[in-house]
């Protein structure tokens, strides 16, 4: 190496690392403090849950879509039973839209908040990540008076839901509403008026709004970026077509866009007010009427026995974009193939660009900032049984065998 001739060091972090709230290991190529490149490495939590569901009918399939996630576990519902609804061109009673819109948004009241307070804590902000967690208990125990569980619901189906909104737990939602408004205020003061926070979190990750149109970036991490786009407004679903949603960009609040890691705190602590006022209007105009198109269940089993083709849905998760495809074979009572995109597969494709020039300090910070969920995006490692070596599949060899696999399930 010659005289002044810049060295750098790889340093691994991951997949057990206290600043970490999910499994990944990120080599970073580091010069001195400073980040050059980054190489990401999923970890190996595949779970096989989209083959296990070859073997499942599409209801058996619900509670399989519920546990992809633990915080967006209705979200996944959701997508999942709307691609079937799709496929097998099943409508939705209107009552049923409105009290999926409603439960979408409590677990993005639940998602934010606890990502708001994960944050702090990266940064040492403890008291911050306390008052986030206390603040979360008040949505979950929302959740568990609608639905009778904390986590996993079971409230959504094919063709509706499993649960109404009483008067009981209508009041509990007003009375949710009142308590965010007058408590998470405090929060978002603290959080975001301390002169301490902002320094550790501006100009930390940056995302330019050309690089997150380049790297497809989705959710919360695009619109941090300045990008307007939210499904729930581009592309209105369930109550949302009668709720008008605006998506939230920093430059309408702030004047200006950073695309780091403080307007990707600020866009989510600005998403759970909105949540609650599409919470208030959904509640106001809550229709009345049956809560599922087919409550017998053998008559629905039937009629999804009988549908033929591919169904398709994308929803606005609390991380973005989540996309689920499925095959139903008429006469085949199990699912032929199903495919979820979750939008952690596409926002850490970001994550070169927010790392280079950054600190060695700032890594924990800029991979929870995109609000990963490794077990939801995990792809599958393959081994070969034979010599035991294994290989991980390139972007372009899991495109190309993606494409021949679809082709080979649909005959082509």
């Amino acid at each position: 190496m010659a005289v002044g001739e810049a060295k750098t060091y790889k340093i691994p972090i991951g997949p057990v690392h206290v600043g970490l709230k999910e499994p990944i290991t990120t080599w970073l190529e580091v010069d001195g403090e400073r980040i050059v490149d980054i190489k990401v490495r999923p970890g190996a939590i595949h779970r096989g849950i989209e083959f296990m569901a070859r073997e499942r009918n599409p209801i058996q399939v619900i509670y399989l879509a519920e546990r992809i996630c633990g915080i967006c576990s209705f979200a996944h519902i959701e997508s999942f039973v709307r691609a079937v609804e799709d496929a097998a061109s099943i409508s939705v009673p209107k009552r049923a839209q409105y009290i999926r819109t409603i439960m979408l948004e409590l677990e993005r009241v639940h998602s934010h908040i606890l990502w708001a307070g994960v944050a702090c804590y990266t940064f040492g902000y403890d008291s911050a990540f306390n008052l986030g967690l206390l603040l979360r208990e008040k949505v979950m125990d929302v959740l568990e008076a609608m639905s009778g569980n904390r986590v996993n619901y079971g409230v959504g189906t094919i063709g509706g839901v499993r649960r109404d909104i009483t008067p009981e737990v209508a009041a509990a939602l007003e009375d949710l509403i009142d308590y965010y408004r007058r408590e998470f205020a405090a929060f978002y003061e603290v959080a975001t008026e301390d002169p301490i926070t902002k320094a550790r979190m501006r100009h930390v990750g940056t995302l330019p709004p050309e690089d997150a149109v380049r790297y497809c970036a989705v959710g919360p991490t695009a619109r941090a970026s300045g990008l307007r786009v939210d499904l729930r407004w581009s592309s209105p679903y369930e109550a949302y077509a009668d709720i008008e949603v605006t998506p939230i960009v920093p430059q309408d609040y702030m004047g200006e866009v950073y695309g780091d890691v403080f307007d990707r705190f600020l866009v989510r602590v600005l998403e759970v007010y909105q949540s609650l006022d599409i919470i208030e209007k959904a509640l106001l105009g809550l229709p009345k009427g049956p809560l599922m198109a087919e409550p017998k269940l053998p008559k629905l089993l039937a009629l999804l026995k009988a549908a033929d083709g591919v169904g398709w849905s994308s929803i606005e998760a609390p991380r973005g974009d989540d996309a689920h495809v499925i095959k139903l074979t008429k006469g085949d009572e199990n699912v032929t193939w199903w495919k979820v995109r979750a939008p952690t597969y596409a926002n850490i494709v970001s994550w070169p660009i927010m790392f280079r020039g950054q600190e060695i300090a700032d890594a924990p910070l800029i991979v929870n900032s995109i609000d990963p969920c490794i077990s939801c995006m995990e792809r599958a490692l393959v081994v070969d049984k034979k010599s035991g070596s294994s290989e991980v599949l390139t972007k372009e060899e899991l495109l190309k065998r993606s494409r021949e696999k679809t082709r080979r399930l649909m005959g082509r």
